[in-house]
């Protein structure tokens, strides 16, 4: 026997695994073999794990599709390289859903260029970054990433769009070609003398995002999101405090213009003369306020009251995301009147402290000291603005 089938039954999946060399001579013994492990739970979806296969025949294929035809959610994955173009060549691919195994990297050593709430960012040589995914089962991520960063081109967003899938470690990672690409947060670092050139293009990409509508349903309302945030920060404050939020929030006019949400200075890269914009998962649509709440966590919100953090995050320290952040409102909202610059920064404030207060919540920062003093602090700044703040809207 040249052939292995292994199974097994769990409470929602069909798990079987094929291997050596199938082909005429011993097909009708692979199909008794899986349909007699696949006939245990007809209701189940099958997924054929096919890291060892070597070979496979018309005769092989065809016992797949005899069991595709009984089940019609299979999967076929782990696929070789040369095992995948038969399914291709005779278009077995497009009647059932056939993955390649995916290239192992490893990341030990390598450079962390960038760092944000669902991967980080590694570059493996000159010319390549990965994205390694939080999520140890972020297929699904990397595919909703991919689309929506295509998307993005499509609609004239400059950013870097992913060539490959790639195993890391226990998790996944998508790689991109940067060439001696330099994030803006690397730049504001070593060449402080660059910050107003920074300024100036990471203002200019901010509002290309901005002016770029996005067709109906591509992408997530980021309203939606943050009303959702404000509900449930809602019942941590005064019950009027509370209810002015969501009014302030519902308020907000609904909008297909696209927003990025996580624009923060290491996700603005420079490659050559070129700047590119990368992390794209969390692409949404909705006013710019809610991206700028975004922006202002990144450079102060996380790291209002222990400023090493942003060292960490962004490897430049307080003052400088500090200076940053008020020439970017300054060049983005056109003005050098402090106060226009304050009530704008104050908008930002309550999308920011809203955010925070519910990831600190949902993180068990009540239960430990610590956090329970940013809640308190970001708590009472919250308070305080939504006092005076009578509406979110950023037309200065």
């Amino acid at each position: 026997m040249n052939y292995t089938v292994n199974g097994n039954i769990t409470d929602d999946k069909i798990h079987l695994e094929l291997g050596g060399h199938v082909d005429s001579a011993n097909a009708e013994e692979v199909r008794a073999a899986i349909f007699a492990i696949a006939d245990q739970a007809p209701g189940l979806p099958a997924e054929v794990d096919a890291e060892h296969l070597n070979y496979i025949s018309s005769a092989g294929l065809r016992v797949l599709l005899q069991l595709r035809k009984k089940n019609s959610q299979l999967r076929v994955y782990n696929v070789n390289s040369e095992i995948y173009e038969i399914f291709d060549v005779t278009g077995f691919n497009q009647m059932m859903d056939v993955q390649k195994a995916y290239k192992v990297v490893s990341v030990d050593g390598c450079e962390v260029i960038g760092k944000g709430a669902n991967g980080t960012i590694y570059r493996i040589d000159m010319d390549n970054v990965v994205k390694v995914y939080n999520n140890a089962d972020a297929l699904d991520d990397i595919q909703h990433e991919r689309e929506v960063a295509r998307l993005a081109l499509v609609l004239g967003i400059p950013t870097a769009i992913s060539y490959d899938v790639v195993k890391v470690g226990d998790s996944y990672g998508s790689v991109f070609e940067l060439l001696n690409a330099k994030s803006f947060s690397k730049i504001l670092a070593k060449e402080p003398d660059r910050m107003d050139w920074c300024v100036e293009q990471y203002t200019e990409m901010l509002k290309l995002i901005h002016n770029t509508e996005v067709p109906e349903g591509k992408l997530p309302d980021m309203k939606k999101t943050a009303l959702n945030w404000a509900n449930f920060t809602k019942d941590y404050l005064p019950e009027e405090a509370g209810a002015k939020l969501m009014s302030l929030i519902e308020a907000v006019p609904a909008s297909n213009m696209m927003i990025h949400g996580d624009y923060h200075t290491g996700n603005v890269e420079l490659t050559g003369d070129e700047v590119l914009l990368i992390d794209m998962d969390t692409l949404a649509v909705g006013d710019p306020v809610f991206e700028f709440g975004s922006i202002f966590n990144a450079l102060i919100g996380f790291s209002e009251r222990d400023n090493s953090i942003i060292e960490k995050f962004q490897g430049y320290d307080q003052q400088t995301a500090d200076t940053f952040w008020h020439k970017v409102l300054a060049a983005y909202f056109e003005t050098d009147d402090e106060d226009e610059i304050r009530a704008a920064e104050d908008k930002a404030r309550i999308i920011g402290y809203t955010r925070l207060i519910r990831r600190s919540i949902r993180r068990g920062g009540l239960e430990n000291e610590e956090m329970r003093a940013d809640i308190d602090y970001w708590h009472n700044e919250l308070i305080e603005l939504i006092d005076r703040v009578d509406s979110l809207s950023l037309h200065i």
